[in-house]
């Protein structure tokens, strides 16, 4: 009898295991097939349409390669493109190379890049008003791309910005190169890597270079208004009215951007915290705090983070100073991931783990409109008009 019990139960037992094996197999099959359909990231709200250009500043030789700053820059162009029509997300030799690098399980839940459409008109002539447009610079996350931000880029530029952002190799996650090379970061250029470690002395050295690197960029740009080559932004970059933004570890170079450098005019940090010399920063200019919702995180660090967050908003000025909490709002999702997360399967799991309460295009939505909001208050004669 008992043989017949033992017999019986591993034969349940092997059941479940079939079962839960045909399972993940159809799970994995139903991922894989929803990976390769064609998305369409969030349409800009603006009167503008959208002009994008993709450049490589390069500092005098012999500098090293994590001198390049690959640039995308996203602004108010001519007229609109035609109903329906949209763009790739990325050329062609750079969504290959995401693909192969950023690892098959990263690929089995977004979707493909090379299927991902944009709405931004590579090389469109810049809008034609008879004033030249601020510009806002844009740092992404600590190994998000910045490409990675395009929605939010695409909705500012269509409501009257020069939205300016850019990676590092070897500083940035992946970076393809001028000549086509993939430069991977090291990971001593981790900031979560450190902050895992409490390394204060790298993540101090990594701010100081993301600093630097926001400064280099403003440098490019003054001589990008002086002279263009291709004649698109000669003299239409108001460098007087410069706003920086940034998610995460972007954020934290965004506050210390405006401690270090006078052109900056005003700030955001999108749900990044104050380490290093930032955790005592002094900002005089317009600044805001965007932060997720954080309300059921009560760890050590979480805490120390956000008292962190407190202690610098204390210090702003007080006429000028935000701090915006989006309720539900999910770290993440302050890119592009919301939108390329599968929309059924990952969704509906990360709800049920309580990971996510916010659809990301609406996180993002709001995301969008206050920046804009803080920048047309913060650059007032920089308010952007209708084409």
């Amino acid at each position: 009898m008992v043989f017949w019990k033992r017999r019986r139960w591993l034969a349940i037992i092997t059941r479940v295991i079939a079962l839960f094996a045909a399972g993940v197999t159809v799970l994995i099959a139903a991922l894989w097939i929803e990976h390769r359909f064609e998305t369409v990231l969030p349409p800009p709200p603006g009167p503008y349409a959208v002009g994008r250009v993709h450049l490589v500043w390069s500092e005098p030789p012999p500098a090293p390669n994590e001198q390049q700053l690959i640039a995308w820059i996203w602004y108010p162009a001519t007229g609109h493109s035609e109903p329906g029509k949209t763009s790739l997300f990325l050329p062609t030799e750079l969504s290959a190379a995401v693909m192969r690098n950023q690892g098959w399980l990263i690929n089995l839940v977004t979707r493909d890049v090379s299927k991902v459409r944009v709405h931004s008109v590579d090389g469109a002539p810049l809008a034609p008003t008879p004033r030249s447009f601020p510009v806002l610079l844009m740092r992404g996350g600590a190994s998000a791309p910045i490409w990675n931000y395009t929605t939010l880029a695409e909705n500012l530029a269509s409501y009257g910005y020069v939205v300016v952002g850019f990676d590092i190799p070897y500083r940035t996650k992946t970076v393809v190169m001028a000549n086509g090379a993939v430069a991977t970061r090291p990971p001593e250029n981790d900031p979560e890597l450190a902050a895992e470690r409490h390394d204060d002395a790298t993540i101090q050295r990594l701010i100081d270079a993301w600093t630097r690197d926001l400064s280099r960029a403003t440098d490019h740009l003054t001589r990008l208004n002086v002279s263009d080559p291709t004649g698109l932004f000669t003299g239409r970059l108001d460098l007087g009215r410069v706003g920086v933004f940034g998610h995460s570890f972007g954020g934290t170079a965004a506050a210390q951007f405006c401690v270090n450098d006078p052109r900056c005019r005003a700030g955001v940090d999108i749900d990044g915290g104050m380490f290093g010399s930032t955790a005592n920063a002094a900002i005089s200019r317009p600044f805001m705090f965007l932060l997720g919702d954080h309300h059921r995180e009560d760890d050590p660090q979480s805490t120390a983070i956000m008292h962190d967050i407190q202690a610098v908003y204390g210090r702003l000025p007080a006429a000028t100073r935000k701090l915006v909490t989006i309720p539900g709002a999910n770290h993440f999702f302050f890119s592009d991931d919301g939108a390329r997360l599968k929309s059924h399967l990952v969704i509906g799991v990360l709800r049920r783990l309580g990971m996510v309460e916010i659809d990301g295009p609406r996180q993002i939505a709001l995301t969008a409109g206050n920046l804009r909001s803080f920048f047309d208050d913060a650059l007032p004669s920089s308010a952007p008009t209708s084409p």
